[in-house]
């Protein structure tokens, strides 16, 4: 079951982390590429501040984005931005999230987000939560997948193995992390067939499409090719 208080109190925390980092920038350090195809740090940046205003539309029963043409133009007109402003639109849209998601509410209400995808309200923090510490990576600044608490990893193997369960693209696989800790994702109507093994940070990165999977061990076939995000 969530617990969104606690997941806010985790949200906070990413949240610092990012801005003492992005605090440290001049333009040129955020006019660099991050790990995201066409995408600058400033992109990215754009992309986690829009999103803080998007989820607590969701909390607020609106669209989450205007629309995905919107979405879009917002980030690619945010990320030429300055330090300065980066700094200040990432602190002021994680605010006024918090003070969303601190209004009473049912939290066990069902949301929509972007594409017509529902969710509890519960989960919404935690999603944010993902965007926050995926996306810190993202910004290829030394905070790596193994750098990420490990609560935090294992319920982003978790999320993410379950979204890809009954996918018919994805074979039934098995994921197996080095200290014996077990998933099951894929489709199939029989058990696993493919056993997918590592270390958590990363067996998170194969199934995020952040690393290419080459440090896994893998039996029972091919690594299975995961559909995007």
């Amino acid at each position: 079951m969530m617990d969104h208080a606690h997941d806010l109190g985790a949200v906070r925390e990413a949240t610092d982390r990012l801005l003492g980092e992005v605090g440290k920038w001049d333009e040129a350090a955020l006019a660099e590429p991050s790990r995201l195809p066409g995408w600058s740090r400033g992109h990215v940046l754009a992309h986690l501040s829009r999103n803080a205003d998007a989820l607590g539309n969701v909390l607020r029963g609106l669209p989450m984005y205007a629309s995905s043409e919107t979405r879009d133009a917002d980030i690619a007109s945010g990320a030429t931005r300055s330090p300065a402003e980066q700094l200040a639109d990432l602190r002021e849209s994680a605010d006024g999230f918090q003070a969303v998601a601190a209004e009473p509410a049912d939290w066990s209400r069902t949301v929509t987000l972007r594409n017509g995808v529902t969710d509890s309200a519960s989960r919404v923090p935690f999603r944010r939560l993902i965007e926050l510490e995926i996306h810190h990576v993202d910004l290829d600044v030394g905070y790596e997948l193994e750098d990420l608490p490990a609560g935090f990893t294992e319920r982003e193997i978790v999320f993410l193995t379950d979204r890809f369960t009954g996918h018919p693209d994805v074979p039934a696989t098995r994921v197996t992390a080095e200290d014996g800790r077990t998933w099951t994702t894929g489709g199939g109507a029989e058990g696993p067939a493919v056993s997918v093994r590592g270390t958590a940070a990363d067996l998170l990165g194969w199934l995020a499409g952040r690393r290419d999977g080459s440090a896994l061990t893998v039996t029972g076939g091919p690594l299975p090719a995961l559909p995007p995000l």
